[in-house]
């Protein structure tokens, strides 16, 4: 299953969404997002005699680009020193997550959202504006880059893209995103967050059911998750697995310069 993962979603990485393109060079798939698009390294085949060279001229790169970026890291990556190797170049780690992936046939998926909570799509600015004011309630993190993706997103190429909007009445309490890459057998669950005052009542449970049920309506095989701590329980319940971990690892471009 890791390996298959890695080959779909890392190894073999289709632009994660407008405006961004995917390249292929020296060992390494890296994305190159747009002005307010994620970029970062996706995946690459390093040993330990050729690490450091290869970190460097990522980092020469995005910096000539002037755009802050991420090395995505897996558990199972190589050289097995590879988060040591980044940090010492500059990069900081942001907190570890798992990755868990589920065949979307073997999932609970008679999952309803609790009394008095309804699940709305997401198709247009408003329901944006509300997934975004639900991120930055959940996660206390500014999220304008998010806010401008998505929109772009939907916009551009909505069948690559699932947003809801859990509301309570008017109230949005969770909120959450899918991403549908054509020609692969993943479908990606993002951004789900909960509000502190509703968490533990299964929103968040609906949410991931209610995604997965529209990944297996579109003929996806698989759903994967980068779960933080709170959120492994649930999706344990659920039917997932986890297959290693990732940390992202980001750089800003500020760095090279202060050197």
């Amino acid at each position: 299953m890791l390996a298959l993962f890695d080959r779909d979603m890392r190894e073999g990485a289709r632009p994660d969404g407008p405006g961004a393109r995917i390249e292929r060079v020296d060992g390494v798939v890296r994305q190159v997002g747009s002005e307010k698009g994620w970029s970062g390294v996706v995946w690459s085949d390093l040993d330990e005699a050729g690490a450091d060279a290869a970190v460097a001229e990522q980092i020469r790169y995005f910096a000539g680009l002037g755009r802050d970026f991420e090395w995505k890291l897996y558990g199972h990556d190589l050289p097995v020193d590879l988060g040591q190797r980044l940090r010492a170049a500059g990069f900081t780690a942001a907190p570890e997550e798992t990755l868990m992936v589920a065949e979307v046939a073997g999932l609970t998926l008679d999952v309803e959202p609790p009394e008095g909570v309804r699940i709305l799509p997401v198709t247009d600015r408003a329901g944006v504006d509300m997934v975004a004011d639900v991120h930055e309630k959940a996660f206390g993190t500014d999220s304008s880059r998010m806010r401008h993706q998505l929109l772009a997103h939907l916009t551009a190429d909505p069948d690559t893209v699932v947003a809801v909007v859990a509301l309570a009445g008017d109230e949005p309490v969770s909120a959450a995103r899918m991403e549908l890459v054509p020609g692969t057998r993943f479908a990606g669950l993002w951004g789900g967050g909960t509000v502190e005052e509703w968490r533990g009542r299964g929103v968040y449970r609906a949410l991931v059911a209610h995604r997965a049920r529209v990944a297996a309506d579109r003929g996806y095989r698989y759903v994967q998750v980068d779960a933080l701590a709170r959120s492994r329980p649930i999706l344990a319940r659920l039917g997932f697995e986890p297959l290693t971990t990732t940390t992202p690892y980001e750089y800003t471009v500020g760095h090279l310069a202060a050197a």
